[in-house]
């Protein structure tokens, strides 16, 4: 029977004393519904002790300890001092919350727990009418304790890298993929509507970016002459051939004459493609930055765009790390891998991995080994990001490299080098280039693991010659030979005529012996 009951909370620990308590009748629902009534649970327990919080780190650093079922030195003085050890006269059981928390404070202080259902429903009770309960705090207290100690917690566990945060990834390379959308789309827009005035500037001009600045800085193409033909030049990457076509055109266009109105609202429009393309310009930059900072290695290996998208398509850099490589390998064509299923067709050889010049540069007939290479290295690239402390992008050129020599050995046979040698010699320049390592550590040995590879097993198929040099102190094994049916009707014949044979020369034997045993009998009568 529970005596004690032991309540955690973000303000302390509190010890309270069990009254009234009958195991049978705390199973009816009249006591049940008594623990929501503060004026009934008042006598069915009593605070015995509460011994609050010093700091929230304190408060922290136990509640850590609470969650990993560890007894905190806090805790265990405040049960040393309250609760007395069990004797013969007197028992104390101690109703907790946690059966982890549980059996280690019965092994350090040889106190009896109770995780059972009334222990629960006790500390259910207590936890409802905590403010009122415990002495000394105000309805408010409480909750700004919970609070606190709750964003103290969560920032505790989580423990990420403000610098290495992969969300700024998957929301930049989402707005790239939008922008390079909007851009094309509003400069097909810009083409058509500036085309009516002057169509011949299309042609003139194939770039979307640069055709928006020229058409802002031409705007009616009546007044264009040579006194802006310097200035039309530096937009067009200083080639005064080109702009000289462009005037000579603007001059021979047959194009239709604008109003001002028309001519405001296209240089308003053109100003705006200009500026989505200059911020569009910014933010690959930025996603080239945050890649370099989170993903180097993968960075290195696939390019800041590839790696972004299968960091976003995964949902996070964990996740892609978590992937093998053959789920690497097909992301992003998971609906042509479901229908290939469905239809039992061919399934896709690579998703995003596509974009990758690797596989361009690849032959028809490699493509899908070269993706699975390639999905295999993404795969060992995202885990050393992951994981790896200080992220370099040694590994991603190392890889790189590897993928490279995998290509000439498709195309010309040459043997590339292993992965294990590939990672090992960036392991040896690491240690080489790390000034503030320590000098105890042995550079000479593998760094990758100490255990030797496993020899490949023989194959158990001999050729001809080798069954044919066998030693001459060795029997050699008669080969058998087929028989007709006639040979071993013949062959079972005589075995049973043996058979018989046998038979009756053993029935003679015995009547020899006892003619003999008679004779002897005979003689000594």
């Amino acid at each position: 029977m529970v005596t004690h009951i032991l309540f955690e909370s973000a303000s302390g620990y509190a010890i309270f004393e069990a009254k009234l308590i009958e195991d049978i009748g705390s199973k009816s629902r009249a006591v049940q519904d008594s623990i929501k009534d503060l004026a009934k649970f008042g006598k069915m327990v009593s605070l015995l002790s509460f011994s609050p919080f010093k700091s929230a780190a304190q408060a922290l650093e136990n509640a850590n300890d609470i969650s990993e079922g560890i007894v905190n030195e806090y805790l265990k003085n405040l049960l040393e001092l309250n609760l007395a050890k069990a004797s013969k006269k007197s028992t104390v059981t101690l109703a907790v919350s946690d059966n982890v928390l549980a059996s280690n404070i019965k092994n350090e202080l040889n106190i009896s727990c109770d995780v059972s259902e009334t222990a629960h429903e006790f500390i259910r009770g207590i936890r409802l009418h905590a403010s009122k309960l415990l002495k000394g705090l105000q309805t408010d207290d409480l909750r700004k304790a919970q609070l606190g100690l709750g964003h103290s917690y969560s920032r505790a566990k989580l423990k990420f890298n403000v610098n290495r945060i992969d969300n700024m990834i998957i929301q930049a390379i989402a707005l790239l993929d939008q922008l390079d959308k909007d851009v094309n789309l509003f400069a097909m827009r810009m083409r058509e509507w500036y085309g009516y005035h002057f169509p011949e500037l299309v042609r003139l001009v194939p770039d979307n970016h640069q055709y928006a600045r020229v058409a802002r800085f031409i705007g009616d193409k009546d007044t264009l002459d040579e006194e802006k033909l310097p200035d039309l030049a530096a937009i067009v990457d200083d080639d005064s051939t080109l702009a000289q076509n462009i005037l000579d055109a603007a001059r021979g266009s047959m194009g239709s004459s604008l109003s001002e109105i028309d001519l405001l609202n296209i240089n308003a429009f053109a100003e705006r493609v200009v500026s989505i393309s200059d911020y569009r310009k910014s933010l690959i930059s930025y996603l080239s930055e945050k890649m370099n900072l989170v993903a180097p290695s993968l960075t290195a290996l696939l390019g800041e765009r590839i790696g972004a998208r299968l960091i976003s398509h995964a949902g996070s850099l964990t996740n892609l790390s978590k992937y093998p490589a053959s789920t690497v390998q097909i992301l992003g064509a998971e609906k042509a891998l479901f229908r290939a299923l469905k239809t039992k067709g061919n399934t896709p050889k690579y998703g995003l991995l596509y974009h990758s010049t690797f596989i361009g540069r690849a032959g028809p007939k490699h493509k899908g080994r070269i993706s699975r290479f390639l999905a295999n290295k993404c795969s060992i690239a995202s885990r050393i990001d992951c994981y790896s402390d200080n992220p370099t992008p040694k590994f991603g050129e190392a890889l790189r490299a590897q993928v490279e020599e995998r290509l000439d050995f498709f195309e010309t046979g040459k043997a590339p080098a292993k992965n294990a040698d590939a990672i090992r010699k960036v392991l040896e320049q690491l240690g080489m280039d790390d000034d503030d390592e320590d000098e105890d550590v042995d550079m000479d040995g593998p760094p990758l693991t100490t255990l030797e590879a496993t020899p490949k097993k023989e194959k158990k198929k001999k050729r001809k010659s080798d069954e044919m040099d066998v030693d001459d102190d060795e029997e050699t094994s008669p080969k058998k030979i087929k028989l007709s049916k006639e040979e071993k009707k013949a062959l079972k014949k005589a075995k049973k005529e043996a058979a018989a044979d046998g038979e009756e020369g053993s029935k003679k034997k015995k009547e020899k012996k006892e003619k003999k045993e008679k004779k002897e009998k005979k003689v000594k009568a």
